[in-house]
């Protein structure tokens, strides 16, 4: 197994650059997530250190060895694509064993690397089977199975879960992460626009948004500290919300006057040069609280929807000086009206705020 750096990595179509500057560092053994919205650049990056896409500046070292010009079969790696792309008419096994006779393996070794294989991904009872007898979650462990018994030195996994339904995309992560667990020295790089399969399983999760690395950190790292709005408001679900005011009392605890009349403090030290400074409070929807009347709100609003999961409550609100929306996601089960005003507050230890100009900076 191999560790993987990209350094000052970019990538242009003629004139238009869609990955600028990257410099990541993927150690061996890491399951590294990358996420961001569609055409962020997540899956060229994948892409490139594949070798399905040419690099067009910086250099790619997978286990030291720059690798910019070697082809993709020399690179020692294994790539799971969104598309199951089995081949119809032959079973489990000689799908699985396809790759390791074309390198000429003896039987011996396929039939331990397949058994292997089947034994971690539950296939053994499926291994004479056509993929036409195997449901979508059975033929996407195939897919993986046949990566996984080449004993590759780094794993890609391009949004292998996003043509599964809601349940077997859940059972397969599971498995994913067993795969991992049962693998520990493995180097697996994941693309997914699903924040969820980030969180669950990444080692680190790497947040891209128009061809640059916005933060790169562990799942609870950037949901607890991130480092600018449009983290903030990508991991997370529902996103966090934003509200606008400005410092009226600095020191170890800020006083932020908000736009709407109230006051609310974060527990985030600020300078006496920051007072009358406009920020950002950020707060997740799953932080908020009922606030009673006479205590500190950070927002009040009338509901405009109430979605009623059973186990949380979600209340809509939408701001009369705000194009975004509102949510709180309360615990259990409330019964609110649509058109009911709404205190709500939060604890200083879960408010965020961020730089009113740029919102590249959070206040530590």
């Amino acid at each position: 197994m191999a560790a993987v750096t990209l350094t000052d990595v970019s990538k242009a179509y003629g004139p238009v650059e869609v990955l600028r500057n990257i410099n990541l560092d993927i150690d061996q053994g890491e399951l590294i997530v990358f996420v961001g919205p569609s055409g962020c650049g997540k899956s060229t990056l994948l892409r490139m250190i594949a070798g399905l896409e040419r690099i067009t500046g910086g250099t790619l070292e997978i286990d030291g060895q720059v690798m910019n010009d070697v082809p993709p079969a020399q690179r020692g790696i294994a790539m799971v694509f969104q598309s199951y792309a089995l081949y119809p008419h032959m079973t489990v096994r000689d799908n699985m064993a396809f790759a390791m006779k074309i390198a000429k393996k003896s039987r011996a070794e396929i039939d331990e690397a397949i058994e292997k294989a089947a034994r971690i991904l539950q296939l053994t009872p499926y291994l004479d089977r056509l993929p036409k007898a195997l449901s979508g979650g059975q033929r996407q462990r195939v897919a993986i199975g046949r990566s996984i018994v080449r004993d590759s030195k780094v794993f890609l996994f391009d949004e292998p879960l996003s043509n599964l339904d809601a349940a077997l995309r859940v059972a397969t992560r599971i498995e994913i992460a067993q795969l991992k667990e049962d693998m520990p020295d493995s180097t697996m790089v994941y693309v997914t626009h699903d924040q969820v399969e980030a969180m669950t399983l990444a080692s680190r999760i790497v947040v891209l948004n128009g061809g640059d690395i916005e933060q790169v950190g562990t799942p609870l790292e950037l949901y607890e500290r991130p480092a600018n709005v449009f983290v903030a408001r990508f991991i997370g679900s529902p996103a966090m919300n934003m509200f606008t005011g400005s410092i009226s009392g600095p020191g170890e605890h800020t006083v932020v006057a908000m736009d709407g009349g109230d006051t609310a403090t974060a527990h985030i030290q600020s300078d006496a040069a920051d007072e009358g400074a406009k920020v950002k409070i950020g707060v997740r929807p799953e932080d908020l609280t009922l606030a009673p009347e006479g205590s500190p709100a950070v927002f009040k609003g009338e509901v405009s929807l109430v979605e009623a999961l059973g186990e949380t409550t979600l209340l809509y609100f939408q701001p009369q000086n705000d194009d975004e929306p509102v949510i709180a996601k309360l615990p259990g089960i409330h019964r609110f009206e649509r058109g009911q005003v709404i205190r709500l507050g939060a604890v200083p230890e879960k408010l965020h705020l961020f730089d009113g100009k740029d919102m590249s900076f959070l206040y530590r």
